[in-house]
């Protein structure tokens, strides 16, 4: 039994979010990249302080979303 091969789920997964990205107004804009961002920053600060790296990701992503939808105005 083979592996299916990761990478057309990976893109078309990309793709699907760029466009719906695209449908969002300003604020939406920034807070979803704001939270994507804070998330990959929060769990990669919390796997390097040895904390839990599923921790750091919500709290970094909530932190963010919220950021990005007060920069936005």
């Amino acid at each position: 039994m083979t592996n299916a091969h990761p990478r057309p789920i990976l893109i078309l997964a990309l793709a699907t979010c760029l466009m719906a990205l695209g449908a969002c107004t300003k604020t939406q804009r920034y807070a979803a990249t704001g939270g994507a961002i804070g998330a990959g920053t929060g769990a990669v600060i919390a796997g390097a302080a040895g904390g839990s790296v599923a921790g750091g990701a919500i709290v970094g992503g909530a932190a963010g979303a919220v950021g990005g939808a007060i920069l936005s105005k």
